[in-house]
């Protein structure tokens, strides 16, 4: 177990919010009761087909299509998500979570300027599935992208290395923004949108779209500045027209073991690749999403390949199902940013698992929203999908925020020294995480 100072666990950028706005039910009540319970266990292929059958058989039950939208955009063919959305719309022109939902269909599609046109008519500042799942919808910062095309990749050949500068906390490389010298950012699957130490972002002159409040470690919250930059070069590669989030990350250098954090990779950039956290071999691989590059890897040595299939919440939530010791199965929040232990559980899975707090050893800690108390425990066995470690270190610091929020029930979260014994590639197609 690490020092408390390296249990950052920075779960960036913000907490999703349980189902918004459910309408009353229209359909028959023992089925959609089922339906919304099979979801609320994380069994989202189970509860589609409930809702689907409730849909074929009424076409205008409003809570069953919305859920199938909800369900596809989880899993992420963006066709299908689109198509119930847009029907849930129809049926409801007034309610806003469709008109969030599909605003995130073009968000993850890069089609800013229809994300944008998506959230025409909602109250996006007291929006609650916007600021609780969505916050990365700023409109304001979605339209500054007119003409432009995010996310647009320059550079050679169909893959590029980043090597770790250290990933002794975490993976750490060398990046630069804008076309400037080089900077450190850390890699957190926690986080979603690429994110600047503040200060760094105003020596940038970095534009600034507005703030919203983040929700870290323990429940803590800071607020977090949304903006963007021209462009990233990483490795070979320079992305260009990249919107960003801002808060104060230098304070972690020395934690890190570098002259200075200037900031970090998050989900939402992964999504643009095939990307592999390589940790034995200390390097960061970036490939180009194409059905070509996604053949060859599946196609490359399979030798001990464990796949794991995972649902995307919010904007950058990966969940795929895991277990603690011989419990039953519960989905787990893979968040590489959880620095000094292997996984964090909500209290309610502490007690259910009689797993005890070394309050002991309890020391203090840095997080997203400020100082935390930190105390370990250790769990016997932890399973994400097929892949087992055991005595794995976990870290209790404050309410786990993220457990009900979706509407769906979230165990917990893997860490960092739970994937370090792997390289383990992200496939936002197939919605796997491979670890080998």
């Amino acid at each position: 177990m690490k020092s408390a100072r390296s249990a950052i666990a920075l779960a960036l950028i913000l907490a999703p919010g349980a189902l918004a706005g459910r309408a009353v039910c229209q359909a028959k009540p023992s089925e959609i009761v089922s339906a919304d319970r099979l979801f609320q266990a994380g069994k989202f292929d189970e509860a589609d087909k409930i809702y689907a059958r409730l849909a074929a058989r009424d076409p205008k039950d409003y809570p069953a299509v919305l859920q199938l939208g909800r369900i596809a955009l989880m899993a992420n063919p963006l066709d299908d998500a689109r198509k119930w959305l847009n029907m849930a719309m129809g049926l409801r022109p007034g309610d806003a979570d469709a008109k969030v939902m599909l605003a995130e269909v073009f968000y993850r599609r890069d089609d800013f300027q229809k994300a944008a046109a998506s959230l025409n008519g909602v109250d996006v500042g007291a929006n609650t599935l916007i600021k609780s799942q969505y916050p990365t919808l700023n409109v304001a910062k979605l339209t500054s992208f007119r003409g432009q095309t995010p996310y647009e990749v320059s550079g050679g050949g169909e893959e590029t290395r980043l090597p770790f500068v250290t990933s002794v906390l975490l993976p750490v490389v060398s990046v630069r923004v804008n076309g400037g010298a080089p900077v450190t950012f850390f890699i957190d699957t926690g986080g979603s949108e690429v994110t600047l130490d503040t200060a760094f972002g105003a020596e940038l002159g970095v534009p600034r779209f507005g703030t919203v409040q983040g929700t870290f470690s323990g429940g803590q919250h800071a607020d977090v500045q949304l903006g963007r930059i021209d462009s990233l070069t990483v490795g070979d590669w320079t992305v260009r027209n990249l919107p960003i989030a801002m808060l104060p990350l230098r304070q972690l250098s020395k934690d890190f073991g570098v002259k200075r954090i200037d900031g970090i990779i998050g989900t939402t950039l992964l999504y643009h690749f095939l990307a592999t956290l390589d940790y034995p071999r200390g390097q960061l691989v970036l490939r180009r999403k194409t059905a070509g590059n996604l053949r060859r890897f599946a196609a490359g040595p399979s030798a001990k390949r464990v796949a794991v299939p995972f649902r995307m919440a919010s904007d950058h939530f990966m969940v795929g199902w895991g277990r603690v010791n011989a419990g039953t199965p519960a989905r787990l929040f893979v968040d590489t940013g959880l620095a000094g232990a292997g996984v964090k559980l909500a209290e309610s899975v502490i007690q259910e698992n009689g797993i005890t707090l070394e309050e002991g050893k309890a020391t203090q800690g840095a997080g997203g929203g400020g100082t935390l108390k930190i105390t370990p425990y250790t769990v016997r066995r932890l399973s994400f999908g097929d892949v087992q470690e055991d005595n794995v270190a976990g870290i209790y610091d404050g309410p786990f925020p993220w457990e009900n929020t979706f509407g769906f029930h979230l165990a917990g979260m893997v860490g960092h020294e739970f994937f370090k014994p792997y390289a383990v590639t992200f496939d936002f197609e197939g919605m796997k995480i491979f670890l080998q």
